[in-house]
C-alpha cells in the first residue's frame, strides 16, 4: 500500500470590493493616510473602478453614478466593520497612520472580543479593523 499525499490549495489574500461615491477620493484617501499604492485604475483620468493596496491588503473600489455606498454600519450598528486587516504589529501601524493625519473612529486598544487594534472609517464609512488577536 503506498501513501498519497495531497497538497491543498492555498489563498493568498481576500480583497473586499467597496462601491464609492468617488473614485479619487478614495484613492487619495487610502494612499495618503494609509500608505496605500494605487495598482490599477480605469480610466487614467476620472476613473470609475480602481485598486489599492499595502503589502497584502487590498481593496476593489468602483463608483456609477446612482448607487450610494452602504456600508455595515449603515445597515447595522453592532455589524460595523466591512473589513479586517490582519497586522502582526497593529502599535507600530497606528502610529504610522496617526503620522499621516488619519483619524481614528476607534482607537488603538484591547478589546473585549480578545483582539488589539483599532479602526478607520474612511470617507464613505466603510469600517476597516487593523489588527490580531491579542
Amino acid at each position: 500500500m503506498t501513501a498519497t499525499l495531497t497538497t491543498r490549495a492555498t489563498t493568498q489574500a481576500i480583497s473586499p470590493f467597496f462601491i464609492v461615491s468617488n473614485v479619487e477620493q478614495t484613492i487619495a484617501f487610502y494612499c495618503n493616510k494609509l500608505g496605500f499604492q494605487t495598482r490599477f485604475k480605469e480610466p487614467q483620468q476620472d476613473p470609475f473602478f480602481a485598486i489599492v493596496g499595502r503589502d497584502g491588503a487590498q481593496l476593489f473600489i468602483k463608483a456609477h453614478q446612482g448607487i450610494v455606498p452602504v456600508p455595515n454600519g449603515k445597515r447595522h450598528p453592532w455589524m460595523k466593520w466591512d473589513a479586517f486587516v490582519y497586522v502582526e504589529e497593529p502599535d507600530a501601524l497606528a502610529a504610522e497612520f496617526a503620522d499621516h493625519g488619519a483619524e481614528f473612529s476607534a482607537p488603538l486598544e484591547d478589546t473585549s472580543s480578545g483582539l488589539r487594534g483599532f479602526e478607520i472609517t474612511d470617507p464613505d464609512g466603510y469600517v476597516l479593523f487593523f489588527g490580531r488577536p491579542r
